[in-house]
């Protein structure tokens, strides 16, 4: 054993784990390769809203890897950091699209959630949080978030249209290139993930990027390498006033869900398949990582980047044997090196990067399972979450929606005391959030 590896020993305790340096560094390339898309679907998300996608592209480069540095020397753990898709889709589609709210507004709601988790993880009030809000509504969350983000993947192909004269969804003209690059980047990233093998989204999205070559959809200007775009256009320019009117409950309270639980389920379910956790499936010293996750989380909105968390794609690095923080410090290298590749990033088109979006959100509703399949009033306040925030193309509506069925219905079925105040006055400005969304302007 050299002395660097004698040194990289001892600070991550990788003999202690069962592993060693090439183990790491092979982790951390599987990790970036599980990973990478996110540079290139993020940014295009954003965009919509009108974020500046070169300085989108280098703040998410940035905020991937200064997180994933401080999780590996921080908590010692092999998790990636990084911004979700369902943050970046709630500020570039629903808040800006839908509910016609600026970007810096979105990230000043953004800030304020993880301000709210930094504050919530050091004062060890993370239990109450989960006691807050109730199973049913937690598992509704992904499975709502997950369906939004896979229809937005199948419009952004053109796989999905929107008949003008009925107002109601129709498919689209699969003869035009949009579907046609989604349908092969799709059946390229199913064909790697049945076989397990790494980097299976971005092979996807690289699939169909090339394939829009000739079909006149991807055009490079210039070359593929250059210095990385400034965070000008994007860092500082939030608001976060917009975060204290009554509309913006609905959209703190996801941002704030999404970072929580991902963080909470990320941890736990990744670390119990690295070995890392106790006898009773609890991560000692969890509480590093979630503070690594809420900075982040807070540090993101001020360069332009939503909703930081623990990274599921974390679990690629932790198959290929990942166990220690040096697997996410390799990764975060690799990262910083595609600072130089912004120009072919941004050269690739919203069709090429729809198979991501579309995996990604048909596999958050699996957690809707873990619902009571024997108990209709359980079942009905989350379902109605996600019927509403298709119906409504907005999450905030669907959360406002869900919450209050499911309080309204504990009190229908004489269970009130075993809801939590908390929730109780949750939902006050949540169903006046409701009322004015659902009222004619």
């Amino acid at each position: 054993m050299t002395g660097i590896e004698a040194a990289l020993d001892r600070r991550f305790l990788l003999a202690e784990r069962g592993t060693g340096v090439g183990r790491e560094a092979l982790a951390g390339l599987t990790s970036f390769l599980a990973a990478a898309y996110l540079i290139v679907v993020i940014p295009s998300l954003l965009a919509q809203a009108g974020i500046d996608r070169g300085g989108a592209t280098t703040a998410a480069i940035l905020l991937i890897a200064g997180g994933s540095i401080a999780m590996g020397l921080y908590a010692n753990l092999p998790f990636l950091v990084g911004p979700g898709i369902g943050g970046s889709a709630l500020i570039g589609v629903t808040l800006a699209q839908v509910e016609h709210i600026d970007w810096p507004a979105g990230l000043g709601i953004a800030l304020f959630s993880g301000l709210l988790f930094v504050v919530l993880t050091l004062s060890g009030a993370r239990g109450i949080v989960v006691r807050i809000i109730p199973t049913p509504i937690k598992l509704g969350l992904g499975a709502s978030i997950g369906l939004f983000i896979a229809m937005l993947g199948c419009r952004d192909a053109g796989m999905i249209a929107v008949n003008a004269k009925t107002n109601a969804l129709a498919l689209g003209n699969f003869a035009l290139p949009g579907p046609i690059m989604a349908l092969t980047g799709l059946g390229v990233a199913l064909a790697m993930q049945a076989r397990r093998l790494p980097g299976a989204i971005l092979a996807g999205i690289a699939a169909a990027a090339v394939l829009g070559v000739p079909l006149g959809v991807t055009k490079l200007a210039g070359s593929p390498l250059a210095l990385p775009h400034s965070l000008a256009p994007v860092a500082l320019h939030l608001d976060p006033v917009a975060a204290l009117r009554v509309s913006a409950l609905p959209y703190l309270f996801a941002f704030f869900a999404a970072e929580f639980f991902s963080t909470l389920g990320t941890t736990l379910a990744i670390g119990g398949k690295a070995g890392l956790t106790d006898a009773d499936g609890d991560l000692p010293g969890i509480q590093r990582p979630f503070l690594v996750d809420a900075v982040s989380a807070s540090i993101g909105p001020l360069i332009g980047i939503p909703a930081a968390t623990a990274l599921v794609e974390s679990a690629a690095g932790v198959e290929a044997g990942g166990r220690t923080g040096l697997t996410p410090i390799v990764a975060a290298g690799l990262f910083l090196l595609t600072l130089a590749a912004v120009p072919l990033a941004m050269a690739i088109p919203r069709q090429a990067t729809a198979p991501a979006l579309i995996l990604i959100g048909v596999s958050l509703p699996s957690t809707i399972r873990g619902l009571p399949g024997d108990e209709p009033t359980a079942l009905f306040a989350p379902i109605a979450m996600v019927l509403t925030t298709l119906i409504a193309n907005s999450f905030g509506t669907g959360i406002a929606a869900g919450t209050l069925l499911y309080v309204v219905i504990e009190l229908l079925a004489g269970r009130g005391r075993t809801l939590h105040p908390g929730l109780v006055a949750m939902a006050v400005p949540l169903g006046y959030y409701l009322y004015v969304a659902a009222t004619p302007h």
